[in-house]
């Protein structure tokens, strides 16, 4: 007995459907419909009820409010055909002998209630005239209407709201949207689960360490946090850090991105904010992440048009208020992720509300081959792999491009029917992600390609023989995405340059153009991105960087972002000429240097195109073939070397996103 209590007790409570409503609305007014003429009456039309005169078996009719006609059959004519089968099939049980039997609408036609009268009097059957209230059936046919437009309502509410009852969002858009981790939820991510950045782990680890034993730092009159803001580029894991918070502390967690505040509507953000921090202050200690804070931490006052972000400043008062205002936020800790600090309030950034700041910043090479260890886990890997060389082919990667690789290495396996993702298919991955979709069906006719073999061949060259050039690693003019051909470079992960080392970029990278000089006496549009480069290269050595003797050591880099929204330079017109008399004379001085280079190598220059037109891919021993050993090559541990195949695929090491490989680009 006990046990069958506890199995009742038990089983789950099925949840009342909605829609079973409007099933018990349906059935009661086709109900309604069904038994409308009541009392076992049988529905008849105008028609058979002249048939039923005419045969003599009416005996008297009733009209009920000009509307409808109740039939009498005489007695003795129940029993024969066709009253005996239809008025036993009415919906009463048995015969119906008292009458009345049959009824019929009227409706508005008057000339049919004439004749019906005509018709009596004509076979001599009595009438009369009868008049009923209906109140009750109105009542009830309000009612179901009422209560229709009501379930209605109640429906698109919901379905507005998103199913969060009557009124959904309507009633509850003041209503803070984060998402809450607490009671055993979490995110299923840990610090172990991040690989690399040891030092940003320390200082989030060191505030839930603070939330789960505040006696620890407290007994040291060590005060908590109010804030820790998350910097870095895109793509190195400030999101992630986040989540590994979540899944690491035991206090609840709300996790919200800074568009959930702006709404359509004045004074919600506003409200948003303090329901946010009220329902923190509820679950005290605990901690709020709000992801992309630069949507509604951006400096005030810096819009062109007045009132324009009136509710956005408003939702950054709140905001404000809430962190350091004259309320206590005890146990509450905000933290922040933007790749945007320059362009964030600082009253925001100010001690007291965000404390720290926690640099995310992108990955060296150990923290390169930590990250390579995290995503390969999952693949299938071939014994061929070795995750060093790939962290060695992959400078200037973010965790997300990593990531990246790895799945479209896998996906390159796949296709080719391999089981195994082996070191090829890293290799193919990282000329994917870098220089686009391999087109080898393009139609380029026979003189464009060999224009761009001089011109990827120029690049080659010039790179080879000037001192502080990138390493070239691949040589291809196999198109790809936008580019027709690409120079691929291994840069050296260095942190600071030297004015020597940028003008020999510029050098190579005028290269291409200078070849076509050489060897054509003319240039192509095909050196657009390469001129871009070096452009803005040369402007910032000399506004920037104070890399020009003329100028002199000025920069005019704004570091704090102000300078977005003024609408002056912040030097004259006469500056700002010498300005650009520089850049020219940088950026011709290189291309001379470029062509004197080519011209002097110039048999060397035509066996490298001829080369590279038969091979359409040439790599690092190709060149050293022509030109020798390479006379400033340095003697790096890592520098790795490659095996090529000439037949048009990538087997080599590419270069990184922000040393971007050289693409010529259409005009």
């Amino acid at each position: 007995m006990d046990e069958r209590n506890n199995d009742n007790k038990e089983r789950p409570k099925r949840s009342f459907n909605f829609y079973w409503i409007y099933g018990i609305i349906i059935l009661v007014i086709l109900s309604i419909n069904l038994f409308q003429y009541g009392g076992g009456m049988a529905k008849i039309d105008p028609t058979e009820y002249q048939e039923m005169l005419e045969a003599g078996d009416v005996q008297r009719i009733v009209v009920v409010n000009d509307q409808l006609v109740k039939v009498y059959i005489k007695q003795d004519r129940l029993d024969k055909e066709p009253h005996k089968d239809r008025i036993k099939g009415s919906p009463i049980s048995g015969p119906n002998t008292s009458g009345p039997h049959y009824a019929f609408n009227l409706g508005s036609s008057n000339v049919l209630k004439d004749r019906i009268v005509q018709d009596a009097e004509k076979y001599h059957v009595a009438y009369e005239y009868e008049t009923q209230d209906n109140w009750g059936r109105e009542i009830l046919n309000w009612m179901i209407f009422i209560g229709a437009m009501v379930l209605i309502w109640i429906f698109v509410m919901r379905r507005i709201g998103g199913g969060a009852g009557p009124g959904g969002q309507i009633f509850n858009i003041g209503k803070s949207r984060a998402q809450v981790f607490e009671g055993g939820k979490s995110t299923n991510v840990t610090f172990n689960d991040v690989a690399g950045l040891d030092e940003a782990k320390e200082e989030l680890q060191e505030i839930v360490d603070f939330l789960k034993n505040p006696k620890k730092y407290t007994d040291l009159g060590a005060k908590i946090p109010k804030g820790a803001l998350l910097v870095g580029p895109p793509g190195t894991g400030k999101t992630l850090l986040a989540k590994a918070i979540a899944g690491e502390a035991n206090v609840p967690f709300f996790s919200l991105s800074g568009s959930d505040f702006v709404e359509m509507f004045v004074g919600v953000g506003a409200s948003r904010v303090r329901d946010l921090f009220k329902q923190a202050k509820e679950k005290a200690p605990a901690i709020i992440f709000i992801d992309e804070i630069d949507a509604i931490g951006r400096a005030r006052g810096r819009s062109v048009s007045m009132g324009a972000n009136d509710e956005r400043e408003n939702t950054l008062n709140q905001l404000l208020t809430e962190l350091d205002g004259f309320g206590t936020n005890s146990g509450v800790i905000l933290i922040g992720a933007t790749n945007r600090a320059d362009v964030l309030d600082r009253a925001l950034l100010r001690p007291g509300r965000f404390d720290r700041q926690i640099f995310v910043d992108m990955p060296d090479l150990k923290e390169r081959e930590e990250i390579l260890k995290v995503h390969l886990k999952p693949l299938k890997l071939d014994v061929t792999v070795d995750v060093s060389f790939l962290a060695r082919q992959t400078p200037g990667f973010s965790g997300a491009d990593l990531a990246n690789i790895c799945n479209e290495a896998a996906l390159i396996a796949a296709r080719k029917k391999k089981s195994s993702v082996d070191k090829q298919d890293f290799l193919d991955a990282v000329d994917r992600v870098i220089g686009g979709l391999e087109k080898k069906n393009k139609i380029i006719t026979a003189d464009e390609k060999k224009a761009i073999a001089y011109h990827e061949a120029g690049h080659a060259t010039v790179s080879w023989l000037v001192e502080h050039a990138s390493p070239l690693i691949k040589v291809t003019i196999v198109p790809r995405g936008r580019s027709l051909g690409a120079a691929w470079y291994l840069p050296e992960e260095r942190h600071l340059t030297t004015a020597e080392q940028m003008l020999d970029e510029m050098c190579a990278a005028l290269g291409g153009r200078a070849a076509e000089d050489v060897m054509y006496g003319k240039v192509s549009t095909g050196a657009l991105s390469d001129l871009e480069k070096v452009t803005k290269q040369a402007y910032a050595m000399i506004t920037m960087y104070g890399l020009n003797d003329r100028i002199g050591n000025i920069s005019y880099y704004d570091s704090t972002g102000q300078s977005e929204y003024t609408f002056g330079k912040p030097y004259s017109e006469r500056q700002a000429q010498t300005i650009d008399e520089e850049v020219s004379k940088l950026v011709e001085g290189q291309y001379t240097r470029a062509k004197r280079i080519l011209t002097e190598n110039k048999d060397k220059l035509t066996a490298l195109a001829t080369q590279l037109l038969e091979k359409e891919v040439i790599f690092k021993e190709d060149l050293e073939k022509i030109f020798g050993h390479r006379p400033f090559q340095k003697a790096l541990a890592d520098q790795p070397t490659s095996n090529g195949n000439g037949n048009g695929t990538a087997s080599g090491p590419t270069t990184s996103p922000e040393a971007p490989a050289d693409q010529s680009a259409q005009a």
